[in-house]
């Protein structure tokens, strides 16, 4: 704020610009805290919705094992 003018304002109108300010401040907090349970609900989301991936990757697999199996031409020995 190097070389700008000084802002006044009345007496009266300081307790509620204080005011004022305060709330901003507290409705900022609520919002980061608002914000970072979010983030947390997310990071929860992608952790189960990697695991269930995961599942069906295993899932797949077993099924694919038995196709094989169960359809492969038997070796005569």
């Amino acid at each position: 704020m190097r070389g700008e003018a000084p802002v006044f304002i009345k007496i009266e109108n300081y307790k509620d610009v204080l005011d004022v300010l305060d709330l901003i401040k507290d409705r900022l907090g609520e919002a980061k805290r608002t914000l970072a349970d979010i983030n947390e609900l997310k990071n929860d989301e992608d952790a189960e919705l990697e695991l269930w991936n995961s599942t069906l990757d295993e899932i797949e697999k077993k099924i694919e094992d038995i196709d094989r199996t169960l359809f492969e031409p038997e070796s005569t020995y």
